[in-house]
């Protein structure tokens, strides 16, 4: 039987990364994401890889929503071994112009979402006596940055989250683990450097060495594959021992 994998954020960046990764590997999948088109990109995968997907545009703003979306999970493929909570929303402002609004939704997103979501899948996860839960966290879940108040927050609270359940899950064979990225190159992060070159007046090659790169050691943008290869290897059924720790991936930006 095929192991079942849920990706909150699947359809675009990091989660698709994942999602094809674990594609390869003949997971069923359960994407998740608010593209109109996420449903074909679900089943565009599927019959790639000949494997069973299912797609939804749950929101994340509503704990009733999430635990839907696992609920679904369960019922559409009878079982839900891995958890990859990816889906994020930033927002960028000095803290005195921060709008509550968004403060409260990335809050809700970045961090509730991953309660709720790993709540609704334990009790299958017991049942089973087998769940990796991945959280998709940042570097900026042990470091800091100017205006990232709620974002910085958020990423802190999911690796103390995922310590919690590391050793709530360990007498159940229930393993979770957080994956701490540097800058990635996703669309949402090419969009970015458009928009703050225009803002800096600089060159979108200048963006990237002196604003987005600066603080890495490195100065490349994280593979996505290399974040693909970790979730891969926490899925794995004999990384029972690896639990409650965070893997940065950040170009040597946490080493200074």
């Amino acid at each position: 039987m095929n192991k079942t994998i849920l990706i909150t954020g699947s359809t675009s960046g990091i989660g698709l990364g994942i999602a094809k990764q674990f594609a390869t590997k003949g997971y069923n999948i359960m994407f998740h994401g608010l593209e109109s088109n996420g449903q074909d990109i679900a089943n565009n995968i599927g019959k790639e890889y000949d494997i069973k997907v299912g797609f939804s545009n749950a929101n994340l703003l509503q704990s009733e929503a999430i635990e839907n979306l696992v609920t679904e999970t369960i019922n559409t493929f009878g079982s839900l071994h891995v958890l990859v909570n990816n889906a994020g929303i930033q927002f960028v402002s000095p803290i005195e112009d921060f709008p509550n609004q968004k403060y409260e939704n990335i809050i809700a997103v970045n961090m509730n979402a991953v309660f709720y979501a790993s709540k609704a899948a334990w009790k299958q996860m017991k049942k089973q006596n087998f769940g990796r839960i991945i959280n998709v966290s940042s570097v900026h879940g042990i470091r800091a940055s100017e205006f990232k108040s709620a974002y910085v927050t958020a990423k802190h609270g999911v690796i103390g989250m995922t310590k919690v359940m590391a050793l709530e899950g360990a007498p159940f064979n229930i393993t979770c683990n957080a994956i701490c990225p540097g800058y990635v190159k996703t669309p949402l992060v090419v969009g970015q450097i458009k928009d703050q070159a225009k803002a800096h007046q600089m060159t979108e090659e200048e963006v990237v060495e002196k604003v987005m790169l600066k603080k890495q050691a490195v100065k490349q943008f994280v593979p996505l594959e290399a974040i693909a290869n970790t979730a891969i290897l926490l899925a794995k059924e004999s990384s029972t021992t690896i639990t409650g720790t965070s893997f940065v991936l950040d170009g040597g930006w946490s080493a200074q």
